[in-house]
């Protein structure tokens, strides 16, 4: 197999190129840095284009920066001086992603981690900033409005580069004691963010309320409702989704099916159905080049998706029930034909 997208490291530089030949310790070297699938070349589907929302200058500058700057954050003791030193430079990189973005403006969402991470949060970092500076151009956000709401995605997690790595990289369950320290924080990063000339207060405020609930479950202050400002709703709705869907040492990634529908079963008390509505529909719940098994038992590639419909995308089926591979493979729209159900992602059941 030869690699059809790129793999990129923790600062966003390529690792492994489009077409190096996955070897076997290649291979386990991927799945132990947590990256639970890639993309292959297959001339049964050669025709099929991921495409790339944002570039790879704009990842590589945007990781750099993140990661550079939270590591100064854990590592110095004049905290307050390396954020201030932040805005300009992080301004200059949500400029790119906001460009980036607004040449995409009717593409589905695809951000599979396809990133040795590290450090989780530089990847989350980006991931939450790209999500909701996206879902901000669909309700029609102004570009100040992009801005303070991208700054507050990509530093909303701020306030961990203050926690105890032992703690934010624990492999089992967290004690009540370690999850108390976890929550700060929300307030942390708001302390730390609120006094800079130069960061919105609104992005402060998307730092301390992103884990705040409609029902007033959340925390840090257990508001609830309109009291919880529009950011740090969008926020704190993909920032459960991104979460959810990235490889953690305590558990493996969810598939974006999954997590679509935890976050239904919240609608309504966790988060605000017409955001997660407006979300679904500019995420790839089933993304270009995954593969799914059909309740048929056969076997095929998402090949496009019906944006009116994402949850029922194009399949071109390449096994049959039995696993042998198909002389002329055929595309099945699902949008048309209802009876027909994904029941596997990536050798994954789907639990009903």
């Amino acid at each position: 197999m030869k690699l059809a997208k790129n793999i990129y490291s923790e600062d966003g530089r390529v690792l492994l190129g489009v077409g190096v030949e996955l070897t076997g310790v290649l291979i386990r070297k991927l799945h132990e840095h947590g990256i639970p699938f890639i993309y292959v070349f297959d001339k049964r589907t050669e025709d099929v284009v991921v495409p790339d929302i944002i570039s790879d200058e704009t990842r590589m500058r945007a990781m750099q920066l993140i990661r550079n700057s939270f590591r100064t954050l854990m590592e110095q003791s004049g905290r307050r001086k390396a954020v201030g030193s932040l805005d300009k430079e992080m301004r200059g990189v949500l400029s790119m992603i906001v460009d980036d973005l607004s040449s995409h403006k009717d593409a589905m969402l695809m951000l599979m981690n396809l990133s040795i991470n590290d450090h989780y949060l530089y990847q989350h970092s980006l991931n939450v900033c790209v999500y909701a500076t996206m879902l901000g151009m669909a309700v029609g956000y102004n570009r100040n409005e992009l801005m303070a709401l991208g700054l507050g995605a990509l530093l909303h997690d701020i306030g961990k580069t203050l926690i105890p790595p032992s703690i934010l990289s624990k492999k089992g369950k967290l004690t009540t004691e370690e999850y108390e320290v976890v929550k700060q924080h929300a307030e942390i990063g708001f302390r730390m963010l609120k006094d800079e000339a130069n960061i919105p207060l609104l992005s402060a405020h998307c730092a301390l309320q992103h884990h705040e609930r409609l029902d007033g479950s959340g925390y840090p202050r257990g508001i609830k409702g309109d009291e919880i400002h529009d950011f740090a709703q969008w926020i704190g709705l993909v920032d459960s989704y991104d979460a959810m869907t990235s490889h953690r040492p305590y558990r493996p990634a969810m598939l974006p099916h999954q997590a679509m529908e935890i976050l239904f079963t919240g609608a309504g008390t966790l988060f605000d159905m017409e955001k997660i509505r407006a979300f679904r529909d500019k995420v790839a719940i089933y993304p270009l080049g995954i593969t799914v098994r059909l309740h048929t038992g056969e076997i095929g590639v998402v090949v496009d998706i019906n944006t009116s419909s994402p949850h029922r995308p194009v399949v071109r089926v390449l096994q049959d029930a039995e696993g042998r591979e198909i002389d002329e493979p055929y595309e099945i729209d699902l949008s048309k034909h209802l009876s027909v159900m994904i029941t596997g992602v990536n050798d994954t059941e789907i639990q009903v």
